[in-house]
């Protein structure tokens, strides 16, 4: 009896044919080659300005404070006019949620462009390439500097790039942690020497991170550490743009002279210069179809619309397009999933608006104390509890407290003055009235701005009384 699995021949290579791997294939380091057009200026446009709101907003003040500055001491976030604590971390879980649905939304739309405008890791990497060319050179250099043997100028250039890249890593962790610690004494103390273990720790941290990150992993973390690159493509569909290859304009691929005509020689408009593959920060060939690998940066697009310019041929050989076009359809931009993405999106901003709007400026927590009752002087059935009144407000302000209803009478401060952010921690007792033949039932206690009467907040607490006296 024959086991044997019958094998077919499926196709064959001709051994006559190079074999060329990207750089990406041939597990080699990525020199990418400087190219110049829309997409790149569009990407400088918007990495620019996301660099200057990075940089420039840890420096600002407002009203004698850092504008923006997330003070884990006193758990307060201040943003601007606005001071947010940990009980309103449930908008910052709404932010999250809202981030999540416009990456979706993103995503079916135009693919993975987030990846190739304003990711951090893209956006680190960018910057680190330039220190690349800036110190050691264009692509060809750059390449020719790897394999040329160690000298005097080669260690120059080495340590001046690695200069600048420690330069740019220090940068972004001293920014960062300035978020958390007032930045300008954070640099004060950097340039005495005399910065605290924490911060230190911290400081060093993030600069090695940014620096393997940007400098070492580039785009082995978008290839193998981000999760989005894994999910994105079940997002996608037949009207998705993304960065494409039309095969029915390029193929046949070869090389020919300008003035010549490439259909006579059975030839597409792709000239195989490979200069696609050489602007690739993750080094894929995007001719060989969609791929995990490819972060819509727009990048080979550029370059080979500059070609198509010089060979007098139509751009557009790369371009952003749809499953749907490239098959001679027509990309549908109103589908129910996208329509469906875009109304939950704009739903969700309006109401974290209104959240925000809503938001009390004014907190108050009762917790009452752990002995059950006691009777004061006048006979009267006592509850002690602690008040913790927080001004949330920017502005000093002045508070009213009192009980909104029952038979009580509230023996502590009528009104209590508090500073801007400041906590109020106030020991009151409250007083049964009247008999009732209740052993447990609510008290509400209420305070109001006197500045602001429609600024006030009613927490409810337990009032405990001795059945034994009740029932007398």
């Amino acid at each position: 009896m024959n086991d044997r699995i019958p094998a077919q021949l499926i196709e064959t290579v001709d051994a006559s044919t190079p074999i060329r791997l990207t750089p990406a294939q041939s597990g080699g380091p990525i020199h990418t080659r400087s190219f110049s057009g829309y997409f790149r200026n569009l990407r400088l446009l918007g990495g620019g300005l996301l660099m200057l709101l990075y940089f420039g907003t840890v420096w600002l003040n407002w009203n004698g404070r850092q504008a923006v500055l997330w003070d884990l001491g006193q758990q307060q976030f201040h943003i601007f006019g606005a001071t947010f604590w940990p009980q309103d971390f449930i908008l910052l879980s709404a932010l999250l949620i809202i981030a999540a649905f416009g990456l979706f939304f993103i995503t079916v739309l135009a693919g993975r462009v987030w990846c190739g405008y304003a990711c951090p890791q893209s956006s680190w990497t960018w910057m680190f390439m330039w220190a690349e060319k800036v110190t050691e050179g264009d692509r060809l250099q750059r390449i020719k500097l790897d394999a040329a043997p160690w000298s005097p100028g080669k260690l120059l250039r080495r340590s001046a790039k690695h200069a600048l890249w420690l330069a740019i890593s220090l940068a972004t962790a001293l920014t960062f942690v300035g978020y958390f610690t007032p930045v300008r004494e954070l640099v004060g103390d950097l340039t005495r020497l005399d910065i605290g273990l924490t911060s230190a720790f911290w400081l060093l941290f993030f600069t090695a991170a940014t620096y393997l990150n940007a400098g070492w992993l580039r785009e082995q973390v978008c290839l193998h550490m981000c999760p989005y690159s894994r999910f994105q493509s079940v997002m996608f569909d037949a009207d998705t743009l993304l960065v494409s290859y039309d095969a029915a304009r390029g193929e046949a691929r070869g090389a020919r002279r300008k003035d010549s005509d490439p259909r006579a020689q059975n030839l597409g408009d792709c000239i195989d210069c490979t200069l696609c593959v050489q602007v690739c920060p993750t080094g894929i060939d995007i001719r060989d179809g969609l791929q995990l690998d490819c972060i819509s940066c727009g990048a080979c697009i550029d370059v080979c619309d500059g070609v198509m310019d010089r060979m007098g041929y139509a751009r557009g050989l790369l371009r952003y397009t749809s499953e749907r076009a490239l098959n001679r359809g027509a990309t549908r931009f109103f589908r129910p999933r996208l329509v469906a993405y875009a109304v939950a999106l704009m739903a969700m901003i309006g109401a974290f608006i209104w959240a925000l709007e809503a938001r009390p400026q004014l907190q108050l927590d009762v917790t009452r104390d752990r002995t059950l009752y006691r009777e004061n002087m006048q006979g009267q059935i006592e509850n002690m509890y602690r008040l913790k009144l927080i001004n949330k407000t920017q502005q000093p302000r002045r508070y009213a407290l009192t009980l909104t209803d029952g038979p009580f009478a509230l023996h502590g401060p009528a009104e209590v003055s508090l500073a801007p952010g400041e906590i109020a921690d106030l020991p009151v007792s409250v007083a049964l009235l009247d008999d009732t033949h209740e052993f447990s039932q609510e008290v509400h206690f209420e305070a109001r701005d006197l500045a602001q009467p429609a600024s006030r907040v009613r927490t409810p607490s337990t009032f405990v009384a001795p059945l034994a006296a009740l029932h007398q």
